[in-house]
């Protein structure tokens, strides 16, 4: 399973914040996470989707059954709908779940094929919460997805909040946090089926928050430049400010995050560049902040267990994305017999490269979110018992 969120997929810039939603961009990142995926096997749009409920700027799967779930109507339907759609060399090997669009937040949200098949998934809902400009303007704010696989409910939280280095600034994104907590909602629908869904965030089993947080460090920059050249992750961290936050019960109280073993991700000089930006001395016309791990991934839940948290090297933009892999269990209800409950672990295998030719941008996105994985996997010791794999590539634009 592959998660995506990204933040400014378009500028920031007034049409874009209160004119309507433009789902362009948003399809244009999911045909291109759907050929990477996919490899040969192309378009996501090609997908056979069952039950799709289109919408200007998401889209998701409201029920997806097993086969053997399904009546000898639903399951004719679903065989004509993979005849008629899908391409000559075979199935796509992932299929678009959910995904949804905010200004510029996005998030997208990629199954297997053959777990979609196995395992009941139902009550598929999207929501954003927009608190950026006036506390109600979409430049700041998240997009959601909720999901139920079998007896395990899932959501996952994309948020981009308040910048700023400010003394105080740290408080308008607890703010932040807590009003994304208050105002996401999934509400149930006369379409529904008869499975309950969490109407919450924390109504959920499994939870995962991940985007650009904008936390910065409680340091002045030279010195954080100084931790920085000693590679000294453990000694800056001491500084950071979503930890002491957490610490001090200022927000995300009782979630987890992995060890930051890695350099922070914002803010880096340019597109295309590795140096943070300002520093001393600083170049004409270029902003002075102190480098900030802004980019996080946490989690909340019992049953999940992360097993890597690293960046990545793409530079589309003046941060570096973060990604996370987790392994998690699903409850999986005896149909004959409800009391009786059996726990799965999902264990999808990553998909090697495939060697084609492909522009310098789609290369770049694929070393991103499939090559760069594999490296990491390759690298562990324990690689063989990855699962769920979740990816934050954030402020792609």
């Amino acid at each position: 399973m592959y998660v995506l969120g990204f933040q400014e997929i378009v500028p920031l810039k007034t049409r874009n914040v209160i004119g309507a939603e433009d789902p362009t961009e948003a399809r244009n990142w999911n045909v291109l996470i759907g050929k990477t995926l996919n490899n040969e096997y192309g378009c996501p749009w090609l997908t056979p989707i069952w039950h799709p409920i289109p919408s200007e700027n998401c889209h998701y799967v409201k029920n997806s059954e097993p086969e053997s779930r399904m009546s000898n109507n639903e399951t004719s339907m679903r065989e004509q709908s993979r005849s008629q759609h899908e391409k000559p060399k075979g199935v796509s090997k992932y299929k678009l779940m959910a995904s949804k669009k905010m200004v510029g937040v996005f998030i997208s949200v990629w199954m297997k094929s053959d777990l979609v098949s196995k395992y009941y998934i139902s009550n598929v809902k999207v929501c954003s919460v927009a608190c950026g400009i006036m506390g109600y303007l979409g430049n700041k704010g998240s997009v959601s997805v909720s999901m139920t696989i079998e007896g395990t409910s899932f959501c996952f939280v994309v948020a981009h909040l308040a910048s700023g280095e400010k003394k105080g600034d740290e408080g308008r994104r607890n703010h932040q946090v807590s009003e994304i907590f208050r105002r996401t909602s999934f509400p149930r629908s006369p379409a529904d089926d008869d499975i309950p869904h969490p109407l919450t965030i924390l109504g959920h089993d499994r939870i995962f928050w991940f985007g650009d947080l904008n936390y910065r460090l409680y340091l002045e920059d030279n010195s954080a430049r100084q931790l920085i050249k000693k590679l000294d992750w453990r000694a800056l961290q001491e500084f950071d400010q979503l930890c002491r936050e957490r610490e001090y019960g200022g927000v995300f109280q009782g979630w987890e995050e992995g060890a930051i073993e890695f350099a922070p991700t914002y803010k880096y000089s340019s597109s295309n560049c590795n140096r943070y930006s300002g520093g001393v001395p600083s170049r004409s016309g270029e902003k002075q902040r102190t480098p900030a791990w802004c980019d996080r991934i946490l989690w909340y839940g019992k049953g999940l267990t992360q097993l890597s948290y690293f960046r990545s090297e793409s530079k589309f933009s003046d941060h570096r994305p973060v990604s996370a892999l987790f392994s998690t269990q699903i409850e999986v209800v005896n149909s004959t017999n409800p009391r009786v409950v059996a726990r799965h672990t999902i264990l999808p295998t990553i998909p090697p490269p495939v060697e084609t030719e492909q522009s310098n941008h789609d290369k770049e996105a694929e070393s991103t979110m499939i090559s760069l994985i594999v490296k990491d996997l390759e690298a562990s010791p324990t690689h063989n018992t990855r699962c769920i794999e979740q990816i934050d590539d954030s402020d792609c634009s």
